[in-house]
């Protein structure tokens, strides 16, 4: 990204580093089993209804990853994140935190796709700055 990446992009996410933790204070993540790459493509219900998932990328994270990907690139709609949340709500801090678990997603597809997500990224850094400063 270094290579490419506009540098006031460079300059705001190396700026963020130092103050990531901010986002944590209180907030101990529990590991969870992650599917990984949880966007609308990947998830849908069979001819009965059952729900289903396909192309895991699965590793050990925060649950709140997951969640927040699924808000990034089309979502399942309000009554899946009421039973989600009764489930296993989201801790205080969520919607920050969210933004930073996307902010990932963002970069790899900068990385993969051009410029077209610059201004996205340099946004969500903006805001996680705004945050933790």
């Amino acid at each position: 990204i270094k290579n490419s990446a506009p540098n006031r992009l460079i300059d705001s996410i190396q700026s963020l580093q130092a103050d990531l933790h901010v986002l944590f204070d209180g907030y101990t993540p529990r590991a969870a089993l992650l599917h990984g790459d949880l966007w609308s493509g990947n998830w849908g219900a069979s001819a009965e209804g059952q729900p289903i998932i396909f192309d895991p990328a699965c590793y050990f994270g925060d649950h709140e990853a997951d969640l927040a990907m699924m808000e990034l690139f089309g979502s399942p709609g309000p009554g899946f994140f009421d039973a989600y949340q009764a489930t296993l709500p989201v801790d205080r801090g969520y919607t920050q935190r969210k933004i930073l678990y996307n902010l990932y997603h963002i970069l790899n597809h900068f990385n993969l796709f051009g410029p077209g997500y610059a201004a996205q990224a340099q946004n969500m850094t903006d805001q996680l700055l705004a945050e933790v400063k």
